[in-house]
């Protein structure tokens, strides 16, 4: 008799797991859109994914005047997103990313170590991204590998001519939109990141503008595309997707075109997901180094005890 109840029980468990829903992560970092911007420009898509979640402001570039306090600059933010450390740690200070400190690992590597069979993707116009901000292939990330990977394509002057308006840009942004919707349609990677630069180039050359406001618009509706590839692929396979849209800076005050200190427009940024935050974190202090935690603790990931005292973020689940 207790056989058979032991039988019972552990069919059961089985069977539950059976139905269990798969979960899977995907990061939008969308360049250079602070706060005010992003709050005030149309836009539907990321309306109708933080209506099911959650939209807060949130800051980049560490603790001001501190220890921590880390240049608003890209590859500096991408690099407090993927480690959850500022720049005293992860040692990138600009976009030429020198000397990452790989002892502060990504949420990729993190995420792989935790479960080998994890599926990765990268959907990118800066092939820095993954060679060296992810490490790609280095002994000192374990020679993590990269499953899904289109990016570099702003090294292809022959499919995409250089202009002086960076509309070249642009359509790089659209082809890497296009290929981590079909990706995600067709493979379902467990963890992905999906960069758009376009908007950064229209702050940059010409500040608070109606053209940036357009670029902001437009990534907007590349959002779209990509988080109905997501909703699709929810609904055929049942799988729980959590999608996080950041930014890594704002842009200075003064007329929008630059970034790199620490003034407050610089330094605010905001956090979207699809998914209800489940602690006061959006309302209190919501940072971008939340987000290594935060994709940690909906993928059910134990952060190994040296990396997760280290990490300078809260999960906001």
């Amino acid at each position: 008799m207790k056989t058979g109840i032991s039988l019972f029980i552990f069919n059961l468990f089985f069977l539950t797991l059976s139905f269990a829903q798969q979960k899977k992560v995907l990061v939008i970092l969308v360049d250079g859109i602070p706060y005010d911007v992003i709050t005030k420009v149309n836009t539907p898509h990321l309306d109708k994914l933080t209506s099911k979640g959650g939209f807060g402001k949130a800051y980049v570039g560490g603790e001001k005047g501190g220890k921590t306090e880390s240049p608003t600059i890209s590859a500096v933010g991408y690099n407090s997103m993927l480690t959850g450390t500022w720049a005293n740690k992860h040692n990138v200070w600009g976009n030429g990313i020198e000397a990452p400190n790989y002892n502060y690992p990504t949420f990729f590597k993190v995420a792989k170590e935790a479960n080998p069979n994890f599926k990765l993707g990268v959907f990118s116009t800066w092939l820095d991204n993954r060679t060296k901000l992810l490490g790609e292939g280095l002994t000192a990330t374990n020679n993590l590998k990269i499953d899904n990977k289109y990016d570099g394509y702003e090294l292809d002057t022959v499919a995409f001519p250089h202009d002086k308006n960076k509309i070249y840009i642009k359509n790089i942004d659209k082809l890497v939109t296009e290929k981590a919707a079909e990706t995600i349609k067709s493979k379902g990677p467990d963890v992905s990141w999906l960069y758009l630069e376009f908007t950064d180039d229209m702050g940059h050359r010409h500040g608070d503008s109606k053209t940036f406001y357009e670029s902001v618009e437009h990534a907007d509706q590349l959002i779209g595309q990509v988080y109905e590839a997501v909703s699709l692929r929810e609904k055929k396979f049942k799988e729980d997707w959590l999608v996080i849209v950041t930014t890594d800076h704002g842009r200075d005050a003064q007329t929008g075109k630059n970034h790199g200190g620490q003034s407050d427009r610089e330094r605010e940024t905001w956090i979207a997901i699809n998914k209800k935050p489940k602690t006061q974190r959006f309302r209190n202090g919501l940072a971008v180094v939340d987000i290594f935690p935060s994709v940690c603790k909906f993928l059910n990931i134990e952060i190994p005890k040296s990396v997760k005292e280290n990490l300078e973020g809260v999960s906001f689940f």
